[in-house]
Protein backbone atom coordinates (compact mmCIF):
# COMPACT_ATOMS: atom_id res chain seq x y z
CA UNK A 1 0.00 0.00 0.00
CA UNK A 2 1.33 3.40 -0.92
CA UNK A 3 1.54 6.23 1.59
CA UNK A 4 -0.43 8.44 -0.79
CA UNK A 5 -3.57 6.35 -0.19
CA UNK A 6 -3.64 7.69 3.36
CA UNK A 7 -3.42 11.41 2.63
CA UNK A 8 -6.42 13.63 3.38
CA UNK A 9 -8.97 13.68 0.58
CA UNK A 10 -9.18 17.47 0.41
CA UNK A 11 -5.70 18.05 -1.01
CA UNK A 12 -4.85 18.40 -4.67
CA UNK A 13 -2.59 15.76 -6.16
CA UNK A 14 -0.57 18.60 -7.74
CA UNK A 15 0.56 19.70 -4.27
CA UNK A 16 2.28 16.36 -3.75
CA UNK A 17 4.85 17.18 -6.43
CA UNK A 18 5.71 20.75 -5.44
CA UNK A 19 9.33 21.37 -4.46
CA UNK A 20 10.22 22.86 -1.06
CA UNK A 21 10.34 26.65 -1.03
CA UNK A 22 14.07 26.47 -0.18
CA UNK A 23 16.33 24.05 -2.07
CA UNK A 24 17.55 21.05 -0.06
CA UNK A 25 21.20 21.23 1.01
CA UNK A 26 22.65 17.90 -0.09
CA UNK A 27 26.16 18.47 1.33
CA UNK A 28 26.21 20.49 4.57
CA UNK A 29 29.27 22.50 5.45
CA UNK A 30 29.72 21.50 9.08
CA UNK A 31 31.19 18.19 10.19
CA UNK A 32 28.50 17.70 12.84
CA UNK A 33 25.69 18.17 10.35
CA UNK A 34 27.33 15.68 8.00
CA UNK A 35 27.27 13.20 10.89
CA UNK A 36 23.60 13.93 11.44
CA UNK A 37 22.95 13.27 7.74
CA UNK A 38 24.79 9.95 8.01
CA UNK A 39 22.81 8.94 11.11
CA UNK A 40 19.43 9.72 9.57
CA UNK A 41 20.36 7.93 6.35
CA UNK A 42 21.20 4.85 8.40
CA UNK A 43 18.00 5.15 10.47
CA UNK A 44 15.49 5.98 7.72
CA UNK A 45 17.19 4.87 4.52
CA UNK A 46 17.56 8.48 3.34
CA UNK A 47 18.33 11.96 4.63
CA UNK A 48 15.03 13.54 5.66
CA UNK A 49 13.91 16.55 3.64
CA UNK A 50 13.20 18.74 6.71
CA UNK A 51 16.79 18.19 7.76
CA UNK A 52 18.11 19.23 4.34
CA UNK A 53 15.79 22.23 4.02
CA UNK A 54 15.44 23.50 7.60
CA UNK A 55 17.98 21.81 9.86
CA UNK A 56 21.01 22.39 7.64
CA UNK A 57 20.36 26.15 7.64
CA UNK A 58 19.97 26.47 11.41
CA UNK A 59 22.37 26.13 14.35
CA UNK A 60 22.67 22.53 15.51
CA UNK A 61 20.81 23.33 18.75
CA UNK A 62 17.57 23.71 16.78
CA UNK A 63 17.89 20.16 15.50
CA UNK A 64 18.64 18.99 19.01
CA UNK A 65 15.34 20.51 20.11
CA UNK A 66 13.54 18.18 17.69
CA UNK A 67 15.24 15.25 19.40
CA UNK A 68 14.16 16.47 22.81
CA UNK A 69 10.51 16.29 21.78
CA UNK A 70 10.80 12.62 20.84
CA UNK A 71 12.66 11.89 24.07
CA UNK A 72 9.92 13.57 26.09
CA UNK A 73 7.34 11.42 24.31
CA UNK A 74 8.99 8.39 25.91
CA UNK A 75 7.93 9.73 29.31
CA UNK A 76 4.24 9.71 28.37
CA UNK A 77 1.96 7.29 30.21
CA UNK A 78 -0.60 7.15 27.40
CA UNK A 79 -0.50 3.94 25.33
CA UNK A 80 1.92 4.47 22.43
CA UNK A 81 -0.80 3.64 19.90
CA UNK A 82 -3.10 6.30 21.38
CA UNK A 83 -0.29 8.85 21.25
CA UNK A 84 0.39 8.07 17.59
CA UNK A 85 -3.30 8.20 16.71
CA UNK A 86 -3.44 11.72 18.17
CA UNK A 87 -0.28 12.84 16.35
CA UNK A 88 -1.53 11.41 13.05
CA UNK A 89 -4.94 13.05 13.46
CA UNK A 90 -3.37 16.45 14.12
CA UNK A 91 -1.05 16.03 11.12
CA UNK A 92 -3.99 14.99 8.91
CA UNK A 93 -6.08 17.93 10.09
CA UNK A 94 -3.23 20.34 9.37
CA UNK A 95 -2.44 18.49 6.11
CA UNK A 96 1.25 18.02 6.89
CA UNK A 97 2.14 15.31 4.39
CA UNK A 98 5.64 14.76 5.74
CA UNK A 99 4.31 14.27 9.29
CA UNK A 100 1.55 11.91 8.15
CA UNK A 101 4.16 9.87 6.29
CA UNK A 102 6.79 9.65 9.02
CA UNK A 103 4.14 8.97 11.64
CA UNK A 104 2.85 5.99 9.69
CA UNK A 105 6.41 4.80 9.20
CA UNK A 106 6.88 4.75 12.97
CA UNK A 107 3.61 2.86 13.49
CA UNK A 108 4.66 0.21 10.97
CA UNK A 109 8.04 -0.19 12.63
CA UNK A 110 6.33 -0.52 16.02
CA UNK A 111 3.87 -3.14 14.65
CA UNK A 112 0.82 -1.07 15.58
CA UNK A 113 -2.65 -1.86 14.21
CA UNK A 114 -2.43 -0.54 10.65
CA UNK A 115 -6.14 -1.11 10.01
CA UNK A 116 -6.90 1.42 12.71
CA UNK A 117 -4.58 4.03 11.20
CA UNK A 118 -6.05 3.36 7.74
CA UNK A 119 -9.51 4.07 9.21
CA UNK A 120 -8.49 7.18 11.13
CA UNK A 121 -10.60 9.45 8.92
CA UNK A 122 -13.64 7.41 10.01
CA UNK A 123 -12.78 7.17 13.71
CA UNK A 124 -16.17 8.53 14.82
CA UNK A 125 -18.04 5.56 13.30
CA UNK A 126 -15.45 2.81 12.84
CA UNK A 127 -15.78 -0.14 15.25
CA UNK A 128 -11.99 -0.26 15.43
CA UNK A 129 -11.98 2.71 17.83
CA UNK A 130 -13.05 2.75 21.45
CA UNK A 131 -15.16 5.52 22.97
CA UNK A 132 -12.08 6.53 24.94
CA UNK A 133 -10.03 6.95 21.76
CA UNK A 134 -12.89 8.86 20.11
CA UNK A 135 -12.95 11.31 23.04
CA UNK A 136 -9.23 11.99 22.63
CA UNK A 137 -9.46 12.31 18.85
CA UNK A 138 -12.49 14.62 19.07
CA UNK A 139 -10.55 16.83 21.45
CA UNK A 140 -7.42 16.85 19.29
CA UNK A 141 -9.40 17.54 16.11
CA UNK A 142 -11.43 20.38 17.60
CA UNK A 143 -8.40 22.02 19.20
CA UNK A 144 -6.45 21.79 15.94
CA UNK A 145 -9.27 23.07 13.72
CA UNK A 146 -10.70 25.85 15.87
CA UNK A 147 -7.88 26.59 18.36
CA UNK A 148 -10.42 26.22 21.15
CA UNK A 149 -12.38 23.41 22.80
CA UNK A 150 -16.04 23.36 23.81
CA UNK A 151 -16.98 22.42 27.40
CA UNK A 152 -18.88 19.41 26.02
CA UNK A 153 -15.83 18.07 24.18
CA UNK A 154 -13.64 18.55 27.25
CA UNK A 155 -16.23 16.87 29.49
CA UNK A 156 -16.10 13.74 27.31
CA UNK A 157 -12.32 13.80 27.48
CA UNK A 158 -12.31 14.24 31.26
CA UNK A 159 -14.72 11.31 31.67
CA UNK A 160 -12.22 9.04 29.94
CA UNK A 161 -8.78 10.26 31.04
CA UNK A 162 -6.90 11.31 34.17
CA UNK A 163 -5.64 14.86 34.58
CA UNK A 164 -2.11 13.65 33.78
CA UNK A 165 -3.35 11.97 30.59
CA UNK A 166 -5.26 15.09 29.54
CA UNK A 167 -2.10 17.16 29.86
CA UNK A 168 -0.23 14.55 27.82
CA UNK A 169 -2.85 14.84 25.07
CA UNK A 170 -2.43 18.62 25.09
CA UNK A 171 1.35 18.11 24.78
CA UNK A 172 0.88 15.81 21.79
CA UNK A 173 -1.37 18.29 19.99
CA UNK A 174 0.89 21.26 20.74
CA UNK A 175 4.19 19.58 19.84
CA UNK A 176 2.73 18.07 16.66
CA UNK A 177 1.86 21.60 15.55
CA UNK A 178 5.55 22.49 15.89
CA UNK A 179 6.46 19.71 13.46
CA UNK A 180 3.55 20.47 11.13
CA UNK A 181 4.12 24.21 10.82
CA UNK A 182 7.84 23.80 10.13
CA UNK A 183 7.11 21.53 7.18
CA UNK A 184 4.03 23.33 5.87
CA UNK A 185 5.79 26.70 6.09
CA UNK A 186 8.59 25.43 3.85
CA UNK A 187 6.34 23.38 1.54
CA UNK A 188 7.92 20.08 2.59
CA UNK A 189 5.90 17.02 1.60
CA UNK A 190 6.12 13.25 2.02
CA UNK A 191 9.50 11.50 1.93
CA UNK A 192 7.76 8.16 1.24
CA UNK A 193 9.14 6.78 4.51
CA UNK A 194 6.00 4.73 4.97
CA UNK A 195 6.81 2.74 1.84
CA UNK A 196 10.40 2.22 3.02
CA UNK A 197 9.14 0.91 6.38
CA UNK A 198 6.73 -1.48 4.67
CA UNK A 199 9.51 -2.86 2.45
CA UNK A 200 11.84 -3.30 5.44
CA UNK A 201 9.07 -5.07 7.37
CA UNK A 202 8.37 -7.40 4.45
CA UNK A 203 12.08 -8.23 4.13
CA UNK A 204 12.32 -9.02 7.84
CA UNK A 205 9.46 -11.52 7.68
Amino acid sequence: MSTQTNIPQNISQNVLHDAPFLPPIETPGSFMMRMVYRFTRRQFGKVLTPLKVFGARMPLAFGTFYGKISKLDRKLQLPPETAMLIREQVARTNVCLFCIDIGRAFTIKASMNQSKFDALELYRTSPLFSDTERAALDYATELTKTKQVSPETFARLRASYSERAICEIVWLVASEHFYNMTNIGLNIHSDMLCDISRKNTDLAQ
